[in-house]
This record gives C-alpha cells, sequence and structure tokens, in this order.
C-alpha cells in the first residue's frame, strides 16, 4: 500500500483554445484578457496526482498557479477532478513575468507548501519553452526528472521511465524531488457531476507577494531579465504563384515553376 504523502501540481491558466490570440501592442505580452482554461499538459501532472491519491487515501494533492484572480473559474476544473484545494498566486506586481520572475514566485509558494513530489507538465501550450519546471528545481536544489512516461513511488523515492529514440531510461530520485511528466503517460478523467458540485465547497486560497516573502522587485517585469523589445508583421512571401489542380494539370505547373526557379 502506497504511503500518503503531498503533492504539488503546477497548473497554468492558459487562452481557451477558441480564443483569439493576439499580442499586445501597448504591453507587447499576449493578450490574457479573453476566455482562459487550464494547460491540456498541465491536467496530465494532475491525473497523475490523483491516481497517487486513489492509491492513498490521505495523499493531499494541491494545485498551484499563478495568474490573475479571475483564473479561479479555470482552476475550479482542477477540483472537480479530485484536487483538494488550491493556492493562486495573485498580484499586480507580479504581471509581466518572465521565466526567471516566474520561477521566483512558484519556488517561493512551494517552498511554502513543503510538498513531497511537485509534478509539472511538459510544456504550456501559451509559451512552448519546456523549462520552467528544471528552473524550479534548480531554484529549491531538488532532484528532477523530465518526460516521465510512468510515474511510481516507493520507500521515499519516485522511479520513472523516460522515453527515448532507444527505448527507456529508468531513473529513480528521493523524495522531494520534482517530475515534468510526458503527456503520453496517462488520459486526464473528466470531472464527474458530484466532483463539479464537490469543487464549489473545496478551498481555493488567493495569495500576494507578501504572503510568500517575495519582494516586488523580484517578480513582474521588474524581477524579469528578459524584454521584448519591438513587435513586426512577418516578412512578405514574396513573388508567389497560386497553382489549381485543373484535370490533374497541377503537379505538372509546379514542376515547371520550381524548374524555372531552378530549384530542381
Amino acid at each position: 500500500m502506497l504511503a500518503p504523502v503531498k503533492v504539488a501540481v503546477c497548473m497554468k491558466e492558459v487562452p481557451a483554445a477558441a480564443a483569439p490570440k493576439r499580442i499586445d501592442p501597448g504591453t507587447k505580452r499576449l493578450d490574457r484578457s479573453v476566455e482562459g482554461a487550464l494547460n491540456d499538459f498541465d491536467t496530465h501532472a494532475l491525473e497523475e496526482a490523483l491516481r497517487l491519491k486513489d492509491s492513498a487515501a490521505e495523499t493531499e494533492v494541491v494545485v498551484v498557479s499563478m495568474a490573475p484572480e479571475r483564473a479561479s473559474e479555470s482552476l475550479r476544473k482542477a477540483l472537480a477532478m479530485g484536487a483538494d484545494r488550491v493556492v493562486l498566486v495573485s498580484d499586480e506586481a507580479a504581471a509581466g513575468s518572465d521565466l526567471v520572475a516566474t520561477t521566483a514566485v512558484l519556488a517561493a509558494a512551494l517552498e511554502r507548501e513543503s510538498p513531497d513530489l511537485t509534478l509539472f507538465g511538459q510544456q504550456a501550450g501559451d509559451a512552448d519553452g519546456a523549462v520552467l519546471w528544471a528552473a524550479i528545481a534548480d531554484r529549491l536544489r531538488l532532484p528532477m526528472i523530465s518526460q516521465a512516461a510512468s510515474l511510481e513511488l516507493q520507500d521515499g523515492k519516485v522511479r520513472s521511465k523516460r522515453q527515448t529514440e532507444f527505448g527507456y531510461d529508468v531513473l529513480e530520485a528521493p523524495l522531494p524531488c520534482v517530475v515534468a511528466v510526458s503527456d503520453a503517460i496517462n488520459d486526464p478523467r473528466y470531472p464527474s457531476l458530484k466532483g463539479i458540485m464537490g469543487a464549489k465547497k473545496k478551498p481555493q486560497d488567493v495569495v500576494s507577494l507578501a504572503d510568500l516573502g517575495v519582494e516586488p522587485g523580484r517578480a513582474g517585469e521588474a524581477g524579469s531579465r528578459t524584454a521584448v523589445l519591438a513587435l513586426a508583421e512577418p516578412p512578405s512571401r514574396g513573388d508567389s504563384r497560386r497553382i489549381e489542380d485543373d484535370g490533374g494539370s497541377a503537379a505538372t505547373e509546379i514542376l515547371s515553376y520550381l524548374t524555372e526557379r531552378k530549384l530542381l
């Protein structure tokens, strides 16, 4: 029987799939005023945490996020799926945080929770950086496993398989540990009606930078180490030609086009 543990799952709110995506020319940041949703990759991390909870009922699953307070609506889905509570870091001073500033805030939130295991999805759908978990593990000075395609806890250790082009690497690390899971590790469950109703009664704690002991200068634009200097439209494709497949002649026309430009 698996011993109870405390699992933190870092989850991000991203623009919903159907929402328009645009860069705000004023702030030079992604416009997040549109409808939000949980990052799909992070739901695999949550599912893995819930499976650990299924194996040991006393296991606690805490979702940790940094976002505007309205993200509480999206995070309620995590509670409906089975998470016990949410810790949302929401502070105006954190707006515009880059990777460095974001990891400073999330690392402080995780230190406050002191989980045995911290889980991440492999990347965020609105950024695809796939390095946040490594940076946080470095800040917390904890061992890290990435691209986990399986996960087991036993005797105070986490054991995982990472898929490679040559097969699987089998990795083992002591707890506490940070693990970023692959989207191939599981199929996330859907919230049940009972879970949806119960989510309304579960705690969502909204904390500020001050609550975490993070100075404003370490977050937001002030704490960031990167900046977008300018935005521009993509360059024109130049001389282009549209070829319609009229009676099966498209292949011949494409061949002629490439030959004229000495591309064959």
